[in-house]
């Protein structure tokens, strides 16, 4: 019997499916980091590095913490990356045909930091755009390199912030005391008077939470940037840029080329993962998790990542499966304006100008609430965009970009075409 992925649609796609297949993926993924999100939104910030640092985890609580931990941790920020990376290489070459590429991606890089750095200060600490903003300008005179040599300088620079932590870790040792204890009262595992004051500060009005998240914002921006960020986005978007010229995000590779995918995904990359999970609770979650123990996730998470990107394109390449993937599509043509409706959204519930929900959720709890903005937003976004070209976010980005307001409205249906 012909399996769906080998039948007539099996083929070379067409432009717009291949366009479709990436807006698939990116909705995708868009969804799927809010899974990691929800607990930055919902808890003190130790508990999204460090799980035993607040709130129960027993139970149902534990057995959520474990299935997102090996099945969101990374994984969905990793297919972001190398599709902004892919979205650059893609930009680029309609740029280029009107001559102005290198002047409209700064531009366009320039406002989303802007986007970014408002996001964070004023809503939420953990926004993510400010970073792929500096990594979209760095690696942009890369997009021309052959796919190897992308991928070959991807590595590279995804083992620098492996290295740094690396190093971090085995250096603990000759650490001062005093500078190990200041890393655990407020990072790794906070005392009750610090967690109180976050608990505090989030559970306030908009403006007793502004100290916390700005300070939560510069640091990511600054330290987090330099050690971790810029290595691991920026060498995603490489890796991103090679994938999409070798038309893996198209859905044009063989079935057998993202089923292996797949089986690399559940072979190695999981088992990888549950390894490390052992470690750190075999060793009481210490300071080596945050630096050592981490990197059981930090390279699985890529061929996990890769085996999502597998499944999603075989998705795309079975016609039965149109209605599916369609409402995902949709939310990745809007994955700016659904990125932050996911901050006001989660912010609204969890924080002290809304429902005040701050640290009162417990695992279990947020998934429902991921559930919830998940519904919200694979039905909202069809519906957008039947009457409009773009999301609302994405309008304002492309207007400032380039300094014209394209139409917001798509024309009305002939009566004739009904």
């Amino acid at each position: 019997m012909t399996s769906p992925a080998e039948g007539p649609n099996a083929g070379p796609v067409v432009q717009t499916q291949r366009i479709d297949a990436i807006d698939v993926l990116r909705g995708f993924a868009l969804l799927g980091i809010l899974l990691m999100n929800v607990q930055s939104f919902a808890m003190p910030q130790a508990a999204y590095f460090n799980p035993t640092a607040y709130g129960d985890l027993e139970g149902a609580n534990l057995n959520v913490w474990v299935a997102v931990r090996m099945l969101a941790d990374q994984k969905f920020m990793t297919i972001f990356s190398m599709l902004f990376g892919a979205g650059i290489v893609l930009m680029a070459g309609r740029a280029e045909a009107r001559g102005d590429a290198r002047r409209v991606h700064y531009r366009r890089m320039g406002w989303l930091l802007v986007i970014g750095l408002l996001h964070a200060h004023l809503l939420w600490a953990g926004d993510i755009l400010f970073l792929y903003a500096v990594c979209g300008m760095l690696v942009y005179p890369l997009r021309n390199q052959p796919p190897g040599r992308l991928i070959a300088m991807g590595v590279g620079l995804l083992a620098v912030a492996s290295a740094y932590s690396i190093g971090s870790g085995l250096s603990l040792p000759y650490w001062p005391e005093e500078a190990r204890e200041a890393f655990a009262s407020n990072a790794w595992r906070p005392s009750p008077e610090i967690i109180e004051a976050e608990l505090a500060a989030m559970r306030g009005g908009w403006l007793d939470q502004q100290l916390t998240r700005s300070a939560g914002a510069l640091a990511f921006e600054t330290f987090l940037l330099l050690t971790w960020g810029v290595w691991r986005a920026g060498g995603l978007m490489l890796i991103g840029m090679a994938l999409f010229k070798r038309e893996v995000f198209s859905a044009l590779r063989t079935p057998r080329f993202y089923a292996v995918l797949i089986a690399v995904a559940v072979a190695v990359g999981l088992p990888l993962q549950a390894y490390g999970i052992a470690l750190d609770f075999d060793r009481g979650w210490p300071f080596w998790s945050f630096f050592i123990g981490v990197q059981f996730n930090y390279w699985p998470s890529i061929l996990v990542s890769l085996g999502y990107v597998g499944a999603v394109m075989l998705a795309c390449r079975t016609e039965a499966l149109r209605g599916l993937t369609r409402p995902f599509a949709a939310v990745g043509q809007t994955a700016l304006t659904n990125y932050l409706l996911q901050t006001v959204l989660c912010t609204t519930i969890f924080y002290g100008h809304g429902l005040g929900w701050f640290g009162s959720v417990d695992r279990v709890g947020q998934i429902g609430v991921v559930a919830f903005v998940w519904a919200v937003q694979l039905v909202a976004s069809p519906l957008w965009l039947r009457r409009f070209r773009f999301g609302p976010a994405e309008w304002v980005w492309r207007s400032l970009t380039y300094r014209t307001r394209p139409p917001l409205r798509r024309p009305p249906v002939p009566a004739s075409a009904h």
